[in-house]
């Protein structure tokens, strides 16, 4: 099985800055995306990923996941799931919102 990568605060900014092509996607329930979340994301929660995956991600893309924080295995949960269906460019943002808010950066609403 692939193995799950995981990323930093810090590379997710880089990947950002320099404009690379990903698909950042908030795994948490759409209530909690629409509290806040990182700018440029989508939301499938975790428990549509096996549905929604299929019509919003392509094999090809690039995607990062995140949820809550450290301590949320929602996104673990969910890169495991996408490299189980076939994704092979998965990333695990595991530091997640509460990381990107202790940075002091802005989510969006």
């Amino acid at each position: 099985m692939a193995r799950i990568k995981f990323i930093s605060i810090e590379q997710l900014l880089e990947m950002m800055e320099n404009k690379d092509k990903f698909k950042l996607v908030e795994v948490l329930r759409e209530e909690k995306y629409k509290e806040g979340h990182i700018p440029g994301a989508i939301n499938i929660p975790v428990d549509e990923l096996s549905e929604a995956a299929k019509e919003q991600l392509k094999k090809t893309d690039t995607i990062v996941v995140y949820c809550a924080s450290y301590h949320c295995n929602a996104s673990t949960n969910a890169a495991k799931m996408l490299l189980e269906m076939g994704y092979r460019n998965v990333l695990d943002f595991k530091g997640s919102k509460k990381a990107w808010v202790d940075a002091g950066l802005e989510l969006e609403k």
